[in-house]
């Protein structure tokens, strides 16, 4: 038997909780060696060619090859900061909510699941799937720190560590909808998965998003051709349907501000020290934009 980088024996420790959250969606799932239909056996996911992958104890399968890098996925300090920016009572809470119900919304009426590349922790996928109680949902993430929380988010959510430019470990058309909330976004890939009639929805920045803080703590800035290039990198598999904006301002403390702030891409520049003090510097709780942009998309095939 050939095992991916990662995979130890000791597969009869795994929760029978674990289990049953990747063996509800497993059908869905290709293996990334030899691209064969996947089965749970045992607590291990495994193929007809003998590839085989455990399935952790958090309850999620990690089907990045072997030898398959992790350095630009989200640590444990950013996925730790993303979960409290969108909890209920985060600063982000409503943005969950408006991107989950529109989702649910605009879901197609087509057999397959809802998939999330660059899931996160799940929030928006877990929201959707509480409003679309027949689907299950596919988190897609290179972060086994988000994987963690993913599987968790929901019981009907299967949680896979993989590389979102690399080609996906999922059959073709399995989906129904898939999200791209501020994440990347591999058109050939998601439309490979998407069913016939499905549909892609992408979630980004507009040059409103965190402006203000933005401006006064030096973070990255939303590329002004963002859209451009957006639409650049689908046009040869999608066509848009249809986009809307949204947008509200949100008080935050300095939590708060920690916590969106650490969650992006900033974090990746900005050490937590030099963080603290430029926000210890702002004068007392900010009102912050947060602005996005919803665009959906239909595969050209």
């Amino acid at each position: 038997m050939v095992a991916a980088a990662g995979v130890a024996g000791g597969a009869w420790h795994r929760s029978r909780r674990s289990c049953r959250m990747i063996g509800d969606v497993v059908e869905l799932l290709a293996c990334p060696h030899c691209r064969g239909e996947l089965e749970l056996r045992d607590g291990v996911v495994t193929c007809a060619e003998g590839h085989a992958y455990d399935v952790a104890r958090h309850g999620y399968v990690n089907l990045l090859p072997g030898g398959g890098g992790s350095g630009t996925a989200d640590t444990a300090a950013m996925v730790a900061a993303r979960s409290e920016a969108l909890a209920t009572t985060g600063p982000l809470a409503p943005l969950v909510r408006h991107v989950a119900d529109h989702a649910a919304a605009v879901t197609p009426p087509v057999d397959g699941c809802v998939l999330d590349l660059g899931a996160g922790t799940g929030a928006h996928l877990a929201r959707v799937l509480d409003a679309l109680p027949n689907r299950r949902g596919l988190a897609l993430d290179l972060s086994k720190h988000a994987a963690r929380r993913a599987a968790r988010a929901h019981v009907r959510l299967g949680a896979v560590v993989c590389d979102a430019w690399a080609r996906l470990p999922v059959r073709d058309g399995v989906a129904a909808l898939a999200l791209s909330v501020f994440a990347p976004r591999n058109a050939a890939e998601l439309a490979r998965v998407l069913a016939p009639q499905g549909e892609l929805l992408v979630v980004t920045p507009t040059h409103r998003h965190l402006s203000r803080l933005v401006a006064a703590l030096g973070l990255v800035r939303v590329d002004a051709r963002k859209d451009e290039r957006l639409a650049h990198a689908l046009a040869g598999h999608f066509v848009r349907i249809d986009d809307h904006t949204h947008g509200y301002d949100v008080p935050m403390d300095d939590d708060d501000i920690a916590a969106v702030v650490t969650m992006g891409p900033s974090a990746h520049h900005l050490g937590r020290e030099a963080l603290a003090r430029r926000i210890a510097a702002l004068d007392g709780p900010q009102t912050v934009s947060v602005d996005v942009r919803l665009s959906r998309y239909r595969s050209r095939a």
